[in-house]
């Protein structure tokens, strides 16, 4: 049994290597993903372009200003002074927000009310105008402070003064102190690259193994294969095991990648790593078999791939969370392998997770790719009969 399946196994790894499409299925997707969403795909925010519009003109919005260009956040690149300007900064794209400062904000400030800023954000990207609109609240937010710890020192001067003594103030004092935890530099790429292990891992391995079965109906040798002392079994062992060792070691290479060339933290254990990827080649194979019993040549093949594996990636939690989701939807990731993978994968990658973390991802993993792999089996073995 052993020896037909390894000459199988031989056979198929022959076949991929000797065939230029299969061939190049196995470097380039890993490698055009890799580079893709570890330098072009970018939602970070390092320097947002303002315009400012000061319509108080006073020492107070000079020094609101101070707070914006002293930041290494902020690049002040226009200075409108009448509503169609700064409209025609934001239709064009030029700025990321428009800072205006009201009149009569210095004297707001002095007397202690509440003066008026007024941040336009483009809103085109949701993703850059929040975390712009967040910068330009938190510059405003330290000026605010600085301003009214100002007027406090010039009220217990005064005070001072009156009385002939030091005055104490009895004001707590708060202090808040921000650390993030596992991503420190919020850098886009510590969330993607990792996000890669899977999305190549499940494309490459589902559509190798539905396309090597079909291909042997569509060239006409599976009647071949029938007629041998070959078991159904052992034809499936060995067209699946060739994809398995491939999915392994596209796994690796893009650790390996991660590592190297994007510096992306590795904080957990890559035995949990690999036993989790056999737990998810469970299901990719699966369905590999199951699209191989129903599709007659390769491009329907590759085609049914692209239907399972667009769903698969758009409810997975690579891009956008899943708990942001419609409710129905987050139901229905439930049955998806490639949502609990990848949230295994990242929590190995940047929390260091280990299997007394993760196991309720394996274990659902495990109860989809037995389902999964068992469903197509059996659907394989009535076919070949």
């Amino acid at each position: 049994m052993w020896e037909r399946i390894r000459w199988i196994v031989w056979k198929e790894f022959r076949q991929v290597l000797r065939e230029p499409r299969l061939r190049a299925m196995l470097f380039v997707p890993p490698i055009v993903q890799l580079l893709v969403f570890g330098f072009a795909v970018n939602l970070d925010v390092e320097r947002a372009r303002i315009g400012w519009m000061d319509l108080d003109g006073t020492q107070q919005s000079r020094q609101l200003l101070s707070a914006f260009t002293g930041s290494p956040r902020f690049e002040l690149v226009a200075a409108p002074m009448t509503g169609p300007a700064f409209q025609e900064l934001l239709d064009r794209g030029q700025v990321d927000a428009v800072i205006r400062v009201m009149p009569g904000f210095a004297a707001d400030v002095r007397r202690g009310r509440t003066a008026e800023v007024q941040i336009l954000v483009d809103g085109t990207n949701s993703n850059t105008a929040s975390i712009v609109a967040s910068y330009a609240s938190q510059a405003i937010g330290r000026y605010a402070r600085e301003a009214l710890g100002g007027q406090q020192r010039m009220r217990l001067a005064a005070q001072t003064l009156n009385t002939g003594s030091p005055v104490r103030p009895n004001m707590p004092d708060l202090r808040v102190e921000t650390r993030v935890w596992f991503n420190p530099d919020l850098r886009s790429k510590d969330y993607f690259v990792p996000g890669v292990v899977v999305n190549i891992v499940t494309l490459i391995t589902l559509s190798l193994t539905a396309m090597a079965i079909v291909r042997e109906k569509e060239i006409g040798t599976m009647e071949q294969l029938m007629v041998t002392p070959i078991r159904p079994l052992e034809l499936m062992l060995g067209k699946t095991i060739p994809f398995a060792l491939i999915g392994f070691f596209d796994t690796a290479l893009v650790v390996v990648a991660a590592l190297l060339i994007f510096d992306v933290p590795f904080r957990g254990n890559l035995l949990v790593l690999f036993f989790s990827t056999a737990l998810f080649l469970l299901t990719t194979l699966g369905a590999g078999l199951f699209i191989s019993t129903v599709a007659r040549t390769q491009q329907q093949a590759m085609m049914s791939t692209f239907l399972f594996f667009m769903p698969f990636f758009l409810l997975s939690g690579f891009t956008f969370p899943v708990r942001n989701m419609p409710t129905a939807v987050q139901y229905l990731t439930l049955v998806n392998p490639v949502r609990y993978f990848m949230d295994i994968v990242r929590g190995i990658f940047l929390r260091g997770s280990g299997v007394e973390i993760l196991w309720p991802s394996m274990l659902g993993l495990g109860v989809l790719g037995v389902a999964i792999l068992s469903m197509s089996v059996l659907r394989f073995r009535r076919t070949l009969d």
